[in-house]
């Protein structure tokens, strides 16, 4: 399959690489804008969930966009697999005109506006053109003008030009990351493509989520040693892996005290996030650097 790309986004040169533009047209300018990345599996798209509950919990109208070609970011808030941006806009031969936003948008639990971007065939297109793409659909129909919170959920740790461009739009970039080597590694890589971003851009670092870890003690020597601050916690529990299975979020989940805590932290985490808090000026490490860094026992 191929796609046809109609008024393709321009391209422009940052820090010596070739990055998607945005078109300044497109910028989200009526709500608070959240990127959450971290290392693939570690738990995006469970994080990016639950905290658009709680934000939709203290009474704010929030979109949720997810931006991995599995296009399974939402599906604990709706159900199901939403129909794509990218499947909607091939339905009308790119012709954006011509879709209605209940082409691309499913609202989800609590109220929740559950967009997914989808993406190109392996191989043969830019994430980014389709998060710019998806961007301008919202605003053509004027959804962003009735939101309060936008959260962008990223595919994975490979932060290329493309899949780093929800960094355009976002506020504050969110990194959830378990208390190991791995993702540890992996969120360094990203405070770096971050920091690389808001020197064209209005983003920032707003912090780290601890997830999928009994300890965070790591995670904190990290952040000590790069200027970053650790924003919640959420341990690996069991309960979390069955809202996954049951194809819901932790809200609708049977009520337990071990339930209770965490919800309690989502809400604890949405309200910090509404408020507002000063950006990290966080310096990531070489990776030679952080290599040494990270070897404790």
């Amino acid at each position: 399959m191929n796609i046809a790309i109609r008024n393709p986004v321009p391209l422009r040169r940052e820090e010596g690489s070739v990055q998607v533009a945005l078109d300044p047209s497109d910028r989200i300018e009526t709500a608070k804008v959240f990127a959450v990345y971290g290392k693939g599996g570690i738990g995006k798209s469970t994080t990016s969930s639950n905290l658009s509950v709680a934000f939709s919990k203290l009474g704010k109208r929030v979109l949720q966009i997810g931006c991995d070609p599995k296009h399974d970011s939402t599906f604990t808030l709706t159900k199901r697999l939403a129909p794509t941006v990218i499947d909607a806009l091939e339905s009308v031969n790119f012709h954006s005109e011509e879709l209605r936003p209940e082409d691309y948008v499913v609202e989800g639990y609590n109220g929740v506006m559950c967009v997914e971007a989808g993406g190109p065939p392996a191989g043969t297109g830019c994430g980014g053109y389709v998060v710019g793409q998806t961007v301008k659909l919202l605003k053509e129909h004027h959804l962003l003008e009735d939101t309060d919170v936008v959260v962008f959920d990223v595919l994975g740790d490979v932060v290329c030009g493309g899949f780093a461009s929800p960094l355009q739009h976002a506020d504050r970039a969110l990194i959830v990351t378990a208390n190991d080597f791995d993702s540890i590694f992996a969120m360094n890589r990203i405070v770096a493509a971050i920091h690389a971003k808001s020197k064209n851009y209005g983003v920032r670092l707003g912090g780290v989520i601890a997830n999928r870890s009994a300890k965070t003690d790591e995670i904190d020597r990290f952040n000590d040693a790069v200027g970053l601050r650790r924003l919640a916690h959420f341990p690996d529990l069991d309960v979390v892996r069955r809202s996954r299975l049951k194809k819901s979020t932790l809200f609708e989940m049977e009520d337990s005290p071990e339930l209770r805590a965490v919800t309690d932290e989502y809400m604890r985490l949405a309200e910090t996030l509404w408020a507002g808090e000063d950006p990290c000026e966080a310096v990531p490490m070489k990776d030679r650097d952080l290599f040494e860094f990270l070897g404790f026992d």
